[in-house]
């Protein structure tokens, strides 16, 4: 038999349902495994999702688009595939997609973690004949410390701040990781902002019921005093930026799995580094996969190659393929040798 899903110039393609899993050229039916802009891109005519991610898939591509969602676990057959989303604990509706034919099963999973961190549920580990896998931090030198750990972290740093008088600026990715920051900042400390662009993130996630604190925008013309002793989130790319300059005395800080790589801060002109992923690491990569049962991997994005040799040294039937995806993380995976 065939093979159920194929990768082509547009995306991962299934023939028999004539659907794209994540597609990076404009497609008729994409099923979109997550939010990010490398997964969920516009253009498509019709888009298949997690209910979760519907409302931030609008916010991202405009509320023109046409899509349907999905509970997770709940399943639509398309000419005889059977199609359904699980949880991949990457950010809030992620999804690993499930396709089943005559008894094949395949599963894509995106992006994922394996901790928990309370907001996009946890990760759910799929049966499959084939699994389709990242790899953004698909080196054994990539081990999370618990997230608790660096939630004090980032918390310490801003109350030695606040005693000083001084901002703290930390960056993180605006859908994802900023959520987690700011439902885990201790507001005891002092206040809490946030850049447009997440705060913006956040009130279509509050509109749909989760649960994360309200880290009022940072308004134009704001005097410079309003803010000291205050923690501001921020994308990565107001960093460093003639907008972070208007708050005076101020620390910038990343947060980011890369924060992992010597020599990765220092490039970044970062002050401060702090090690959270949206990605699972080795150890969660592994035991993923481990659990699919699967005998078949393929790798897309990430250490690809790397990864790949090492799983088929392991006895599975690997490959590197490659794909538009990027992995979100600000950084890129070539960009320091570990």
């Amino acid at each position: 038999m065939a093979d159920l899903l194929v990768f082509t110039e547009k995306g991962i393609y299934c023939p028999q349902a004539d659907v794209y899993i994540d597609p990076w050229k404009p497609v008729n039916r994409a099923l979109i495994t997550h939010a990010h802009s490398d997964h969920a891109r516009s253009g498509h005519n019709q888009y298949l999702a997690t209910i979760d991610s519907v409302p931030i898939l609008k916010h991202r591509l405009g509320s023109f688009i046409k899509v349907q969602g999905l509970r997770y676990e709940e399943s639509i057959t398309i000419n005889g595939v059977e199609i359904s989303f699980h949880p991949a604990g990457h950010i809030i509706g992620s999804a690993q997609i499930r396709l089943v034919y005559k008894g094949e099963i395949w599963v894509a999973s995106g992006d994922y973690k394996i901790e928990n961190d309370g907001l996009s549920g946890q990760f759910a580990p799929v049966k499959c004949h084939t699994f389709i896998t990242e790899s953004t931090f698909g080196l054994p030198s990539f081990k999370w410390k618990p997230q608790e750990q660096v939630y004090q972290e980032i918390n310490d740093w801003w109350q030695s701040n606040k005693e000083i008088g001084r901002t703290s600026i930390i960056s993180a990715y605006s859908l994802g990781k900023a959520q987690r920051i700011i439902s885990n900042l201790n507001s005891e400390i002092g206040p809490i902002h946030a850049h447009g662009a997440i705060e913006n993130t956040n009130e279509v996630l509050r509109s749909q019921g989760f649960n994360i604190p309200l880290s009022p925008k940072i308004e134009n013309g704001a005097k410079t005093d309003q803010y000291k002793g205050a923690i501001i989130i921020a994308p990565p790319s107001a960093i460093g930026s003639a907008w972070t300059k208007k708050f005076g005395d101020y620390e910038e800080a990343f947060v980011s799995g890369w924060m992992n790589v010597r020599g990765i801060k220092r490039r970044r002109n970062a002050e401060r580094g702090f090690v959270l992923s949206d990605h699972a690491d080795w150890t969660g990569l592994n035991e993923a996969i481990r659990n699919t049962g699967a005998h078949r991997v393929f790798v897309t994005h990430g250490y690809t190659e790397i990864f790949a040799q090492w799983l088929s040294e392991q006895g599975y039937d690997a490959k590197a393929v490659k794909t538009a995806f990027t992995g979100d993380e600000e950084v890129d995976t070539n960009a320091e040798n570990v």
